[in-house]
């Protein structure tokens, strides 16, 4: 049986985790803020999620990732530098009604599978796909480092920092399994590397 926890959530769009992956974020609105210390001074996690509109208090997708906090940094102004760890995927169940300035939600944790592979065909035509869109958008990639990723750490990896529109990640990180989230993938490289690249190169590591 899934496991019900209480979570606080940080709504940003555009920005999604996955288990086993880090996500730096700088926390400078006050409530979000009020949000990292109250994770400090409990068990350090906080719950990344999209919201459907980039707007305030926004209605949430349904799907986001528990992080753990690995690293943090405060400035004399009272901001934070975080990094979060992956650890879970959550479904919410529900909002709650609560006194803290951040929203907090009734979430279902997701039982992850425990080993995932892709065939070398799956493989070898989804680093195809991310060549040819890192080309068309000016990227440079360190292709040595990503040959040494396991399947999942890659897809996941490539999920995490491609810069599609909120509703393409969302249907990343929603995927029920490696293999329908690699197709996927490999489908939005394709579609959004047809635009024209940036003026500017990108370096990603």
């Amino acid at each position: 049986m899934s496991e019900t926890k209480r979570l606080s959530i940080f709504p940003l769009t555009g920005a999604i985790l996955f288990p086993g992956l880090q996500l730096p974020l700088h926390i400078f609105e006050p409530r979000y803020r009020a949000m990292v210390g109250d994770a400090l001074a409990r068990d350090r996690r906080i719950a990344m999620i999209q919201p459907t509109e980039p707007v305030e208090d926004a209605p949430l997708y349904s799907v986001g990732c528990v992080g753990k906090i690995e690293d943090v940094e405060t400035s004399e102004d009272g901001r934070y530098n975080v990094i979060l760890l992956g650890e879970t995927r959550f479904r919410i169940k529900h909002e709650l009604e609560v006194a803290t300035p951040f929203r907090q939600v009734e979430a279902e944790l997701i039982e992850e599978p425990e080993e995932e592979y892709l065939s070398l065909g799956e493989r070898a035509s989804l680093e195809y796909e991310a060549r040819k869109f890192a080309d068309s958008q000016g990227y440079a990639i360190d292709w040595d480092s990503v040959a040494k990723l396991d399947d999942v750490t890659m897809v996941n990896g490539i999920s995490q920092i491609a810069p599609f529109d909120a509703a393409a990640k969302q249907g990343l990180l929603e995927a029920p399994n490696l293999r329908e989230r690699c197709d996927l993938l490999a489908s939005l490289l394709e579609f959004f590397g047809k635009g024209d690249p940036d003026e500017s190169s990108v370096t990603l590591q």
